[in-house]
C-alpha cells in the first residue's frame, strides 16, 4: 500500500471519529453549547484541555523552532507550562466558583460594568482570532502535506473541516472530541520520538534519551549536535545567545498569556464542582507533560538527522548531491514536502551537491570561498515541517507517517475548534444576549453563535493564507495580547477590591491597545505584509521584539487600572462582598488562639 493511502486511512478514520463524536454529543441547549451541560468528569476534562492547549503550536511548530535555535527557543516550553500552573493555582477554581459561562460574563459582572464586559469582549476576540490564525497555518501544513496539495489549499479543506464539526457540536461535542484527538496526538508524537531516540541513542524514552550517547559516535548526543551544528557557521545548539531581557519578557509573557487564555479558561466552566476545576488542571498538567518533555528530543535529534542527511559523510566531505536526492529512496521526504512550497534548495553554483551551510557566518563564509560555494543551497525549510517529516527523515515505517498525519490535524483542528467556541460564545453570549437583545430566544442564540463562528473561521482563513510568522510565533503574539489585556482583569478581579469599573476599563484598553500598535508597527498593520515599520531583527525597543512586548503591556494595564481606580468612585460595598465570597471558602472563620 502507497504512503499517500495509507495517509487517506489514518486521517479518515480518525476524522469519522471526530465528526461521529460531534454529531452523538449534539448541543442542544445554551447550556450544552457553552459549558456541555457542566457534567464533565475532571480526567476527561483533564484530558480534553490538554488537547485544546496543545495546539498545532505545540504539536506541529514548537519542535521545529527549537531544533533550528537551540536552547533559547526553550522558552516556549518553559512560559506555556509555567503558565498553565498559574491558571490552575491562580484562576481556574476561582473563576468555576464564580459560576459563569465565559471570562466576559466574570468581568463584567465583577467589574459592575456593561462597559467593561464589552471591551472584554473584544479583547478576548482580538486575542482568540490572533491565536486561530496560528491554528489554520498548522491546518494548512497537514493538509498540504499529507493529500500532496499545496499550502493553500490544504488551508481551505481544514477549514471546511473545523467548521464541520465545531459550528454543530458547541462545547459538549468538542470536550468530547478533543479527548479522541488527545489520543490520537499524544500517539503520533511519542511513536516516532521513541523509534527515533533508539535510533540514535538506543534509549527508548526520548527525554532520556536526549541526554545519552550517540550510538554511531559514542559521543554525548548535545555534543555531538554542538559539533556539527558549530561546523556549518551555526550557533551551538545548547548555549545561550539571544539577548537575556527579551527572552526573560518573552517567557513572562507567555505564561501570563497562557493565564489568560479565554478558550482554555472555559474548560474550567464544565465540571460540576469547584474541586473538580483543580482535578482536572491537575490532570491536564499530566497529559500536557507527556508531550512537553518529549519536544526537546524530537527537536534535537530531527537538527542532527537533517544534517547529517545533508552532509552525509561528514562536514569535511561533500555535500549530498542533487542526484542522491532525486534517486535515493533516504530523501524522498524532500521532494514530497517540496510540493507543498514549504522546502526548496538549489544549485547556485552548479557542482551537482547542495550545500547547507550558515552563510551569514564570517568564519564559514571563507570557508566557503575556498570551496567555491556561492550560498546556502537548501533555500528554505518551513519550522513547521519539522514533525511532521520528521519519520520520513528518518525512514520510519509507513503507519507511523500516517499516524502522525492524524496526529498533526488532531492538534491544530483541536485548539481551532475551542477558540472559534470562545470567538461565538463571546459574540452570541456577551455581546448579543448580554447587550443587543437579552430576550433573545434559546434557538436563536444558538444560531447566532454558529453564525459568528463562521464567520471567525472565514477570517483566520483568510489571514492563516498569509500568516505573520511560523505557527507558535503567530500563537506567542496571541499570548502577548492576551497577557496584556485579559490576564490583569482577572488577576485584579479576583484579588483586589480597590481596582473598580473604571480602572478595569481604562487598564485593558491600554493593554491591548499599547500592545496591538506594538505588534502591528512590527508584524504589518492588520498582519498585512510590507506595512511594518520595525523588524524583530531590529524593535522599536531596545531588544524587546514584538512577541515579547505582551509583559510590558501587562504592567501597562496594572498600572492604569490602579492609577484611574485610586482617581474614581470607590467599589461598591456589595462588589467588595462577592470577591471576598469568591476567593475565601464558605464558612470560614477567623483564626483563634488555643
Amino acid at each position: 500500500m502507497d504512503q499517500f493511502t495509507l495517509n487517506l486511512l489514518f486521517v479518515g478514520a480518525s476524522f469519522a471519529v471526530y465528526i461521529g463524536i460531534a454529531i452523538w454529543a449534539r448541543a442542544g441547549s445554551t447550556s450544552e453549547f457553552y459549558a456541555a451541560g457542566r457534567g464533565v468528569h475532571p480526567v476527561t476534562n483533564g484530558m480534553a484541555t490538554a488537547a485544546d492547549w496543545m495546539s498545532a503550536a505545540s504539536f506541529i511548530s514548537m519542535a521545529g523552532l527549537i531544533a533550528f535555535t537551540g536552547y533559547d527557543n526553550s522558552t516556549f516550553l518553559m512560559g506555556w507550562t509555567g503558565g498553565y500552573v498559574l491558571l490552575a493555582l491562580l484562576l481556574a477554581p476561582y473563576l468555576r466558583k464564580f459560576g459563569k459561562f465565559t471570562v466576559s460574563e466574570f468581568i463584567g459582572d465583577r467589574f459592575y460594568s456593561k462597559t467593561a464586559r464589552m471591551v472584554a469582549v473584544i479583547c478576548l476576540i482580538v486575542a482568540s482570532t490572533t491565536y486561530v490564525i496560528g491554528q489554520m497555518t498548522g491546518v494548512g501544513v497537514a493538509f498540504g502535506r499529507f493529500l500532496e496539495i499545496s499550502n493553500t489549499s490544504g488551508l481551505l479543506i481544514g477549514a471546511c473541516v473545523v467548521f464541520a464539526y465545531a459550528v454543530f457540536g458547541g462545547m459538549k461535542g468538542v470536550t468530547y472530541t478533543q479527548v479522541a484527538q488527545y489520543v490520537v496526538l499524544i500517539m503520533a508524537y511519542t511513536i516516532p520520538a521513541i523509534f527515533i531516540s533508539l535510533q540514535l541513542t538506543g534509549n527508548p524514552v526520548p527525554a532520556l534519551g536526549l541526554f545519552g550517547d550517540h550510538v554511531a559516535s559514542g559521543e554525548p548526543l548535545l555534543a555531538k549536535l554542538d559539533s556539527i551544528v558549530a561546523e556549518l557557521g551555526f550557533a551551538e545548539y545548547t548555549t545561550h545567545h539571544s539577548d537575556t531581557l527579551n527572552m526573560v519578557l518573552f517567557t513572562l509573557s507567555l505564561m501570563i498569556g497562557t493565564a489568560g487564555l479565554p478558550h482554555v479558561i472555559m474548560r474550567f466552566f464544565t465540571v460540576p464542582r469547584v474541586a473538580d476545576a483543580r482535578w482536572s488542571a491537575g490532570w491536564a498538567l499530566v497529559f500536557i507533560a507527556l508531550l512537553y518533555l518529549t519536544a526537546p528530543a524530537v527537536g534535537a535529534m530531527a537538527r542532527l538527522n537533517i544534517t547529517e542527511l545533508m552532509w552525509p559523510n561528514g562536514t569535511d566531505a561533500q555535500a549530498v548531491s542533487v542526484e542522491d536526492i532525486a534517486s535515493d529512496p533516504k530523501y524522498d521526504w524532500m521532494q514530497t514536502w517540496q510540493k507543498t512550497g514549504l522546502l526548496d534548495w538549489e544549485d547556485k553554483n552548479g557542482d551537482g551537491r547542495i550545500q547547507y551551510y550558515n552563510d551569514a557566518d564570517a568564519a564559514m563564509q571563507e570557508k566557503a570561498t575556498a570551496n567555491g560555494w556561492t550560498g546556502n543551497e537548501l533555500t528554505k525549510f518551513n519550522r513547521d515541517i519539522l514533525v511532521l517529516a520528521n519519520p520520513e527523515i528518518a525512514n520510519l515505517p509507513g503507519w507511523v507517517i500516517g499516524l502522525v498525519a492524524a496526529g498533526g490535524l488532531a492538534a491544530a483542528l483541536s485548539t481551532a475548534a475551542g477558540l472559534l467556541l470562545a470567538i461565538s460564545s463571546a459574540v452570541s453570549h456577551d455581546l448579543i444576549k448580554g447587550q443587543l437583545n437579552p430576550n433573545i430566544s434559546e434557538k436563536n442564540e444558538l444560531m447566532a453563535a454558529r453564525v459568528a463562528m463562521g464567520v471567525a473561521i472565514v477570517v483566520a482563513t483568510y489571514l492563516g493564507l498569509n500568516p505573520p510568522g511560523f505557527a507558535a510565533q503567530t500563537v506567542a503574539l496571541a499570548f502577548g495580547l492576551a497577557a496584556a489585556s485579559i490576564f490583569p482583569a482577572l488577576m485584579m478581579g479576583i484579588f483586589s477590591t480597590k481596582i473598580n469599573n473604571h480602572g478595569a476599563v481604562a487598564g485593558m484598553l491600554a493593554g491591548l491597545l499599547v500592545t496591538l500598535i506594538y505588534i502591528f508597527l512590527h508584524k504589518g498593520w492588520f498582519f498585512i505584509p510590507d506595512t511594518n515599520s520595525f523588524t524583530d531583527a531590529d524593535p522599536l525597543l531596545g531588544t524587546i521584539k514584538s512577541t515579547s512586548f505582551g509583559a510590558v503591556g501587562a504592567m501597562i494595564n496594572f498600572t492604569v487600572a490602579y492609577v484611574v481606580a485610586s482617581m474614581t468612585k470607590e467599589t461598591p460595598q456589595e462588589i467588595k462582598d462577592l470577591v471576598e465570597s469568591v476567593r475565601v471558602p464558605k464558612g470560614a472563620g477567623a483564626a483563634t488562639d488555643h
